[in-house]
């Protein structure tokens, strides 16, 4: 079921809603595809959905983990040229599992870390936890439209939520 981000919440909760209901779409788009359909590159850059969802994992530990000295799980790739490629080896299970594990570790931070607190970023800046959870839901705004395109030229199906059923 889609959330709302509250009407009346805090700003914190308020962004995590409006980060976690795009988290959800990205793996909503995967659904009742197989694993042909996920690695199926569909532009001339060979985007496909599985590699949107390892870049995803990546940059939740890359954002919410590392700025904040959080642990991030060693990476089994160069995260500078292949976290937007699936190499053959790796399985449809591995990355989801990766994803959740990105987003457990990420939800982690968000509970743990003040807005205000801040952390340094890769590019050596400093950033607080408000302007990441702001980059996070762009970044994965971002990549779930690309995400509803690829799918829908993959089987046609659209949609930005899941449809819930009446009754």
């Amino acid at each position: 079921m889609i959330r709302s981000v509250p009407y009346t919440g805090s700003e914190k909760d308020s962004l995590y809603v409006a980060l976690d209901r795009h988290r959800d779409v990205v793996l909503w788009k995967l659904e009742g595809l197989d694993d042909e359909a996920l690695r199926r590159p569909v532009t001339p850059s060979g985007t496909n959905l599985l590699a949107l969802v390892k870049h995803l994992a990546t940059v939740e530990y890359g954002w919410f983990c590392a700025p904040f000295g959080r642990e991030s799980e060693p990476f089994w790739f160069d995260t500078e040229t292949e976290d937007m490629t699936v190499a053959p080896d790796e399985s449809t299970a591995d990355i989801l599992a990766f994803y959740a594990r990105a987003r457990a570790a990420a939800d982690l931070a968000i509970r743990e870390t003040g807005l205000e607190d801040t952390g340094t970023s890769w590019s050596g800046k400093t950033v607080t936890m408000r302007w990441v959870l702001i980059h996070m839901i762009e970044e994965t705004a971002r990549h779930a439209g690309h995400m509803d395109i690829v799918r829908e030229l993959i089987d046609g199906a659209t949609g930005d939520h899941q449809e819930i059923p009446e009754g």
